[in-house]
């Protein structure tokens, strides 16, 4: 069964769940026949976009998977970090490229190095922090995609808006708490 046909069907199993409108997002949308390279130390659309604590360069926007992907990269990842949160809708992967980064998924906390991954599954509170001596650099992937772009776009802005519970729930994500690696 194809992948749009299966997820027309799921769709119609699931409006009591009230995720009928967002599996046929999923069908609907298709994805981009274009061929994007992204070069090193660059964003897909040559913008700057900052959290504070790290760099952030959009390498796979949204509309070119059809909404199934977004890929962004973290360079000069300092202490800090995002607050602890959980996605609804989106498993995030992680990958270490440069530097070490301390993960908290659940109730378990990892210092991971480069090569290494980890996987920050939809509805686990999860967060992270630069750490070590040198600052990090991680590759960060969303599937799907849901509305993580906007989110970035919104708040890796100069002077953007604090990262509370409102802020978290308008882009389909719940608050938990403050990073346990803020100090």
């Amino acid at each position: 069964m194809k992948r749009r046909s299966f997820l027309k069907s799921a769709a119609a199993l699931l409006p009591a769940a009230g995720m009928a409108d967002f599996v046929l997002a999923q069908a609907a949308t298709p994805s981009s026949a274009e061929v994007h390279v992204v070069g090193a130390d660059q964003d897909r659309f040559g913008e700057h976009h900052s959290l504070g604590f790290s760099t952030i360069r959009f390498k796979v926007a949204t509309g070119d998977s059809g909404g199934s992907l977004f890929v962004i990269e973290h360079e000069h990842l300092l202490k800090g970090g995002p607050p602890l949160h959980v996605h609804l809708h989106q498993d995030e992967w992680f990958y270490v490229m440069e530097g070490e980064v301390l993960f908290q998924v659940g109730s378990e906390r990892k210092r991971v190095g480069p090569g290494e991954s980890v996987l920050g599954p939809r509805g686990i509170p999860h967060c992270f922090s630069g750490a070590g001596e040198k600052p990090g650099r991680m590759v960060i992937a969303f599937t799907p995609a849901g509305m993580m772009e906007k989110f970035f776009r919104d708040t890796a802005v100069p002077n953007g808006p604090v990262l509370d519970a409102a802020v978290f729930s308008r882009y389909e994500m719940k608050y938990v708490g403050p990073s346990p690696f803020a100090s």
